[in-house]
């Protein structure tokens, strides 16, 4: 069982930046895929980003490139999201997921809001 746990959330102006992060509890934190994904109100969950376990290369979604950046420290079993100019539609809950099995998402954290004003 793995627990995904986010911070970093907040309000933000348009044009700013936040750093989400995303501790792991797992030990083998370092054999697994982890992504961030994001629910806006009203709008099912989408990919935002994805990184592999050996942080190679990541893979973002389209709306983020540019923007995003995201990175992992397997010392500390987290992951981050480094968001730059943000825009209002970025407004959504983020959330962390490792993809421990490597055919799905297996854990979810349970998220944190991300709020850009415009």
């Amino acid at each position: 069982q793995v627990q995904l746990v986010e911070s970093g959330g907040g309000l933000v102006q348009a044009g700013g930046s936040l750093r989400l992060s995303c501790a792991a509890s797992e030990r083998t934190f370092s054999t697994y895929a982890m992504g961030w994904f994001r629910q806006a109100p009203g709008k099912e969950r989408a990919f935002v980003a994805a990184i592999p376990s050996n942080s190679g290369s990541a893979y973002y979604a389209d709306s983020v490139k540019g923007r995003f950046t995201i990175s992992r420290d397997n010392a500390k079993n987290t992951v981050y999201l480094q968001m730059n100019s943000l825009k209002p539609e970025d407004t959504a809950v983020y959330y962390c997921a490792a993809k421990v099995t490597v055919i799905k998402w297996d854990y979810w954290g349970r998220g944190t809001q991300v709020t850009v004003s415009s």
